[in-house]
């Protein structure tokens, strides 16, 4: 499956889905970083009992610094424009669940 974008500068984009596409759902990130990437693990976080989280990490993702930028704005946006449509998005109260995760070593 293809889909294609002009952009305002008459460049055209097209966007494909590569054999091993896949959508998955996840409830956690970490983030590790070094001086030329930014390393972004997903995962599903289970709480398991009142003091013991299982996070399930499934999916790395490098990114450059650039893109890591890029995807933060992009974010930024488009969590402003789903605020507007259906109200803010509260990190506090039940449900939402904040966890440090110490990074694991260096990422290369």
């Amino acid at each position: 499956m293809s889909q294609s974008i002009s952009q305002p500068d008459s460049t055209r984009i097209t966007l494909e889905k590569s054999a091993n596409y896949r959508d998955s759902y996840a409830n956690s990130v970490q983030v590790r970083l070094s001086l030329w990437d930014f390393f972004l693990v997903f995962g599903t976080l289970e709480q398991e009992t009142a003091d013991h989280v299982r996070v399930d990490n499934f999916q790395g993702i490098y990114l450059s610094p650039q893109q890591a930028k890029a995807l933060a704005n992009v974010l930024q946006h488009n969590v402003a424009q789903y605020e507007q449509n259906f109200g803010p998005i509260s990190l506090d109260g039940p449900g939402v669940q904040r966890f440090v995760i110490p990074a694991t070593g260096p990422i290369h």
